[in-house]
């Protein structure tokens, strides 16, 4: 997920929402700017910005900035940096917020309102939302906004974000101009202790400093946190979720197929025979659709992971795997930036930021892109398509989501022995580091918060498919279709091009590991984007056809016919551990801060891959499938 940098300059009224995690801040933005919000990065780092527009019942256009959560202004990882450098005034090419929007959360006060009066002794305009004031109620926590207001020095209005309650209120807040007036001079420091002891006293005199009594998120986790029982538990939901990427993904897929095959044969009835339509559809319809083509499976797996964010499993698996990921020298903080990664390896390593310990840090962002990410999906999905047989085990489980499961958890496996290896050559691997992290109440996923979060990742794969991948393939189509072949010729014409002859000479690289010609080419524009590798390989046998029949078919009968089931398992054998996608690289550089890591994920992924490849063709080639 490559995001562009954007400079915004210091116009127009800016609002920032501020608030510790879990509290409700993001649900907050969508339901404010709805689909009028975009995601970049911050000027000079990964951390991820959020910016979006809404109006409000007067008229008025508000900028909005969604920002990292904190729990204090004494930043300890690079995303509370970044939030107190937008409060502070020293974000690159960032104003100062005109209003500061603290949200909290109504049932954990104690901790939420230390930020909030941390914020506004930075004498920034601040208004609190009073957020989950429902569940907080349910609890039997009843709070008095007004007499909150008083304690607090600052308009409070209670809200329920996922339900649009009190927004209406929070809006009309918005119009009012004494709320933008500086309601205290600024503090020269930021006192924890003397916040905490303000926030003690307040909830003494108004009775709320009781103990909350048990949670319904505490019977829950009686079941979902079992030494037994959990474990099992997300072991089914990992499952699930590869079982449904199949699945669920196979009818829409179907139609995408469809129409990309309808719209290269109207291309081909449309324009004569020659290089104009050779472009369009061997080269433009053939490298997006093939693409395209694996969307539907992108959103399944990207659905899952929002849902399990939004509802709160997330952390609770953290909790769960913290002893299986301490036995390899790094904590359950991990785990969510390496789940992450599934979907894409550069937010994975965005979301390592979260993990205070610099070494857990740097060998997250390491092992990172060995999980299996989005990008990998097409190709699994072709060779699995083409090699493993539409076939039900005992009735209930699909035989081709076992197998995308097996790789999965091959990259797992693989990225665990990584940190493992680490953890007993380096001495700070030895340490021990308990695991200390915020269980947030369970929440039921809100459609609208999943239906953004879902369409933002697809307009991020399309414009990939639409930007960089597009242009390789059409890059590709030049190098596979020039030279012309010589007079004479009776090989294919791609065969005598530059991209014919740089596979040949690849080949002899990839031989031992059962690679021909035509894979060894289609592996360098997928150094750029894995993805290219589907789309490289449809534009590279389409013009390696010797008709125009033979041309039309589609890409995965073609290579079931002509690999060796040998080729296929060592090709999924080298995408599970092949080295990562030069923009991946490129973020590891940034948050590094040079080139050397990058170079040596870059050198030991490729070993790991090589080696890979080599032990498994051999092996399928000593069972006789070769």
């Amino acid at each position: 997920m490559n995001q562009a940098v954007i400079h915004v300059h210091p116009s127009g009224p800016l609002l920032a929402l501020v608030g510790n995690p879990n509290c409700g801040k993001t649900a907050l933005f969508n339901l404010l700017t709805g689909s009028r919000q975009k995601v970049a990065n911050y000027a000079g780092v990964t951390v991820e910005r959020k910016e979006g527009r809404f109006t409000t019942p007067a008229g008025k256009t508000l900028r909005v900035l969604d920002l990292p959560g904190a729990y204090s202004l004494y930043p300890r990882s690079p995303d509370e940096r970044v939030t107190c450098d937008v409060l502070f005034g020293r974000a690159t090419g960032e104003k100062r917020p005109d209003l500061v929007v603290c949200v909290v959360d109504a049932t954990n006060l104690r901790r939420n309102l230390r930020l909030a009066l941390a914020v506004k002794r930075l004498g920034l305009p601040c208004v609190v939302a009073l957020n989950m004031a429902d569940l907080a109620e349910s609890r039997g926590i009843r709070i008095d906004p007004d007499a909150l207001a008083a304690e607090l020095g600052m308009p409070v209005v209670s809200t329920v974000a996922i339900k649009r309650a009190g927004v209406e209120s929070l809006l009309e807040l918005f119009d009012d101009q004494a709320v933008w007036r500086t309601a205290s001079p600024a503090s020269p420091s930021v006192h924890d202790a003397g916040d905490h002891v303000a926030v003690r006293n307040i909830l003494q005199r108004l009775g709320l400093d009781d103990v909350v009594p048990h949670t319904p998120s505490d019977r829950i986790d009686a079941v979902v946190l079992h030494p037994v029982v959990g474990p099992v538990l997300l072991a089914f939901v990992l499952f699930l979720i590869f079982q449904a990427v199949f699945a669920w993904a196979e009818v829409p897929m179907t139609m995408i197929e469809d129409a990309t095959t309808g719209l290269g044969q109207l291309v081909s009835s449309a324009l004569p025979d020659g290089m104009l339509r050779s472009l369009l559809v061997d080269g433009v319809i053939a490298g997006a659709g093939g693409v395209l083509v694996f969307l539907p499976q992108i959103v399944i797996l990207y659905f899952f992971i929002l849902v399990l964010e939004e509802s709160g499993y997330l952390p609770r698996a953290a909790f769960l795997l913290d002893r299986l990921m301490g036995s390899v020298g790094l904590s359950g903080r991990s785990f969510i930036p390496l789940l992450s990664s599934f979907a894409c390896a550069i937010p994975g390593i965005m979301a390592a930021r979260t993990i205070a310990n610099p070494r857990d840090r740097l060998v997250t962002i390491m092992i990172a892109p060995l999980m299996t990410c989005s990008a990998r999906l097409p190709v699994y999905a072709l060779l699995i398509g083409a090699f493993v047989p539409q076939r039900e085990l005992w009735g209930v489980l699909e035989l081709q989501g076992v197998v995308l499961l097996g790789l999965y958890f091959a990259g797992i496996v693989g990225a665990m022995a990584v940190a493992w290896i680490l953890k007993h050559f380096t001495s700070a691997g030895r340490q021990v580091r308990p695991l200390m992290m915020e269980l947030p109440s369970y929440h039921v996923p809100t459609v609208r918060n999943v239906a953004i979060g879902i369409w933002q990742r697809i307009t991020i794969f399309v414009k990939r498919v639409g930007g960089i991948i597009l242009f390789l393939t059409v890059a590709l189509w030049v190098l596979a279709t020039f030279p012309s072949p010589p007079d004479g010729a009776t090989e294919p014409a791609i065969e005598y091009s530059y991209a014919g002859r740089m596979g040949k000479a690849l080949s002899t690289v990839f031989e031992p590991i059962g690679f021909n010609w035509q894979i060894s080419v289609a592996l360098v524009p997928g150094l750029a984007a894995r993805e290219v590798a589907v789309s490289a390989l449809g534009t590279v046998y389409s013009l390696s056809a010797e008709d125009e029949e033979e041309a039309a078919k589609e890409l995965t009968p073609v290579i079931s016919q002509t690999w060796s089931l040998a080729t296929a398992f060592s090709l999924l054998a080298w995408y599970v551990f092949a080295p990562q996608c030069l923009a991946t690289l490129a973020a590891v550089k940034r948050e590094t801060g040079g080139w050397k890591m990058p170079i040596i994920m870059a050198v030991y992924l490729f070993g790991l891959a090589y080696l890979a490849s080599f032990l498994t063709y051999r092996a399928a080639v000593w069972l006789g499938l070769g």
